[in-house]
């Protein structure tokens, strides 16, 4: 696999995500998060509009996506994924840098995003990218054995 830096971004399709991209971008989330959406959490958001994008490699494959929630002036992102086996190449950071621009042509001011604190290399992503924790909600996500666990409530200025 090709590092970030050796992988040319102007060679891979990034576009809004159509409702033909759900049963991939799905299957996606399944492998990467341990209590992902559903499909159907997928097609109410793109029946809603909100901005969605999806980023293929120049054979077609799923690398990742995002989707957004617009809220007055305030970003919501309400999931970001990278497939696993790509990770640490820096399309994550690419997919941030691309939904924070998609954020501020909307007029959005900052962007507000949930993440578990289990989820230390998403922790970490976001924090050296600028999001400062600004809360917590407790029992926010299912968790194993009929659990709970909090979000951390962090928030980019845009």
């Amino acid at each position: 696999m090709m590092q970030a830096g050796q992988r040319d971004l102007l060679r891979l399709d990034y576009r809004p995500m159509l409702a033909s991209d759900l049963p991939e971008v799905a299957a996606l989330e399944q492998r990467v998060y341990p209590h992902p959406w559903t499909h159907g959490n997928f097609v109410d958001s793109l029946n809603s509009d909100y901005p969605a994008r999806v980023l293929r490699d120049p054979d077609g494959a799923l690398l990742g996506y995002f989707l957004l929630m617009l809220v007055v002036d305030e970003a919501h992102l309400l999931n970001v994924a990278v497939d696993g086996a790509i990770q640490g190449q820096g399309l994550g950071r690419f997919l941030l840098d691309q939904a924070c621009h998609c954020a501020r042509q909307q007029g959005m001011v900052s962007m507000l995003l949930e993440v578990r604190p289990s989820n230390t290399r998403a922790l970490d992503i976001y924090r050296r990218y600028g999001f400062e924790q600004i809360g917590r909600r407790k029992g926010y996500y299912p968790a194993s054995n009929g659990q709970r666990e909090d979000a951390i409530v962090m928030r980019h200025a845009l």
